[in-house]
């Protein structure tokens, strides 16, 4: 290793990151300089294996920028590996660049983006587990961590979690550089502190002055040679390294540097040569097995007059469909026997990995996972999702590939009480980029649309439900995305009445106590949320009076406002029966009639349209 050409390819980081902060006129310049020493050292001193002329390659080591913000380091070490060109680094932050603020997808090197704090640990556990357990291909996940950030919780579900597996292949770097965005952060230079809480967690801890080439050197051969635990590499460093005026102060965060003081930094800097470049070590070149696909499935086999509750059909499906998606990976939040994921753990241990209560480190893990390749369903109450929206906010913008699957929605739960009832599900999942929500009404359609979910490519929320429901749909029937069912239909019928789920049920009860008494009405299960069957709803706007819809859930967000808003200008009303009073326990039935989503209420509210 060659200590004195390391000196200047990280003089030459220094210089990009100050050059191309200050053409852009914006980005985080100071946060950046601190971690110099450990990435150059980390690329460029033999410990980092990577292909840039096949980013693909499956035992190629993986780095994941935690820290986002230092995204000026991150294209500048891709330009110093001359896999950018140097031009191209000046595109920092432009408008059209492939070098966003963060790193995205758009930068063909991004494993996941960053930039919303705490979440990049996850996703590299989720890669983690990919090369030690799945793939067995062993290759190194890094993680760059600012200090600031482990403020956030997550960061320490995943710590545990990765614990708890032994990830040996998963290597921490936390930048301590002591200067948050605002303030000096909780702990400061305190990296004791730091070093006996990763032991706590049972990671192995390696304590150095992180802006010293030579200690950064001995702490990667150190972390490579661990067995049986993740390893923290916890780097005091200085915010600003390397510029005096900007070394340890205050006040410039987010700060690219103007003309004068540009040239002042480049003057302390001393000479640099721009055309020197170094070399990634090449990891090994393997061709993996793939695995073993079949085509022929077991086939459905539930039956009119049996009842099951959606949930658990949904571990029934899992099972099934496996064989012919053997990428498929399936991790819960510990609710695993309420789910019903407890019957993939049983019948496919290898590809199941307990995620425990922690659903912010259960996303970002899936996150890891989807971009190697793999198909990760997750599966908690739908409740609980609500604390992971951060991390699935950020899947829409990763090309991922992640199946949610929320139980327990909605008021007919029952006696569990309001805490327990997903109620903004829908609207959450519904608010995302291109995400597909299904809302399956019975076993047939739960297991059609897991596959559904299987072979799409892209976010993918189901939501199932605790109470057994009849089967309604013959074992063949198809459910694609985008579809809907017309369950009953006349040429007299009044009013449209379009439920999903539980719901569902209430208006098929309803439809039969109007029957009786002359009055006919449609009625559609809106078994996909998002995307919408647009030309079922439009027909029935046409040929009906009114819609009316019914769903356990919030109004906002929920079915009737994608039909409502589906049918905009359509010129017949749309009326919106949702839950819309505080929650309460009680018997299913009658939380549903005081909620105003029963059968009976739908026989009223459809009296009262007509009338």
């Amino acid at each position: 290793m060659n200590i004195n050409k390391l000196e200047k390819l990280i003089k030459l980081l220094r210089y990009y990151i100050l050059v191309s902060t200050s053409k852009a006129g914006s980005g985080h310049p100071t946060s950046s300089l601190s971690a110099a020493e450990l990435m150059g050292v980390l690329m460029f001193g033999g410990f980092f294996r990577f292909d840039f002329k096949n980013k693909e390659n499956p035992f190629n080591d993986r780095l994941i920028f935690s820290k986002g913000h230092a995204s000026p380091l991150y294209y500048s070490l891709f330009t110093v590996a001359n896999a950018i060109t140097e031009n191209e680094l000046m595109t920092l932050r432009k408008f059209g660049s492939r070098l966003e603020g963060h790193p995205t997808m758009e930068f063909p090197f991004t494993e996941v983006p960053t930039g919303s704090l705490g979440q990049g640990l996850s996703a590299g556990l989720g890669m983690a587990l990919v090369s030690k357990f799945l793939n067995k291909t062993n290759f190194k996940t890094f993680v760059l961590l600012g200090d600031s950030e482990t403020a956030e919780g997550s960061v320490w579900e995943a710590m545990q979690t990765a614990s708890f597996y032994k990830l040996d292949n998963l290597i921490a770097i936390l930048d301590v550089n002591r200067l948050g965005q605002s303030r000096q952060t909780m702990l400061g230079h305190d990296v004791l502190n730091y070093k006996k809480k990763a032991e706590a967690f049972d990671w192995e801890a390696i304590v150095i002055d992180g802006n010293s080439i030579k200690e950064v050197v001995n702490a990667y051969e150190k972390a490579l040679k661990v067995k049986g635990k993740p390893v923290m590499i916890i780097a005091k460093t200085l915010k600003g390294k390397g510029i005096s005026f900007l070394e340890n102060k205050e006040n410039w965060h987010g700060k690219a540097l103007g003309e004068k003081d540009l040239n002042l930094a480049l003057e302390e800097l001393g000479k640099v040569d721009v055309k020197l470049r170094g070399k990634v070590k090449l990891p090994r070149k393997v061709v993996l097995k793939k695995q073993p696909v079949t085509s022929n499935l077991k086939p459905v086999t539930y039956s009119f007059g049996e009842t099951i509750a959606t949930r658990k059909a949904y571990g029934n499906a899992l099972v099934r469909i496996f064989p012919k998606y053997p990428e498929m990976v399936v991790m819960d939040g510990e609710t695993s026997n309420s789910t019903y994921a407890e019957f993939f753990a049983k019948a496919y241990p290898a590809h199941y990995f307990e995620m425990f209560i922690a659903e912010q480190n259960m996303a970002g893990v899936a996150f890891g996972l989807s971009r190697q390749g793999k198909i990760p369903f997750i599966s908690t109450f739908a409740a609980f999702f609500s604390r992971a929206f951060d991390q699935i906010r950020m899947a829409q913008y990763a090309d991922t590939n992640i199946k949610f699957c929320g139980s327990h929605a909605g008021v007919s739960i029952g006696e569990d009480g309001a805490s327990q009832m997903g109620l903004e599900d829908i609207g959450m999942f519904r608010s995302l980029l291109g995400s597909v929500v299904l809302y399956p009404s019975d076993g047939v359609s739960t297991d059609k649309l897991t596959e559904e979910a299987a072979k799409h490519k892209g976010v993918v929320y189901i939501r199932t439900t605790r109470k057994e429901t009849p089967i309604l749909y013959k074992a063949n029937e198809k459910f694609p995305i985008g579809g809907s069912k017309t369950l009953r239909e006349s040429k007299s019928d009044k009013v449209t009445v379009i439920g999903a789920g539980i719901t569902l049920h209430e208006a098929l009860s309803a439809y039969e106590e109007l029957r009786a008494k002359g009055i006919f009405i449609r009625v559609i299960d809106l078994y996909s949320i998002s995307p919408l069957d647009n030309k079922t709803l439009k027909k029935a706007a046409k040929e009906t009076e009114a819609i009316i819809t019914v769903e356990d859930h919030h109004i906002a967000g929920g079915l009737g406002e994608a039909v409502a808003a589906a049918l905009s200008g359509s010129g017949k009303p749309v009326y919106i029966m949702a839950v819309t009073k505080m929650p309460h326990s009680g018997k299913p039935d009658e939380l549903l009639e005081y909620e105003g989503i029963s059968a009976p209420a739908i026989v009223k509210q459809v009296k009262k349209v007509i009338a």
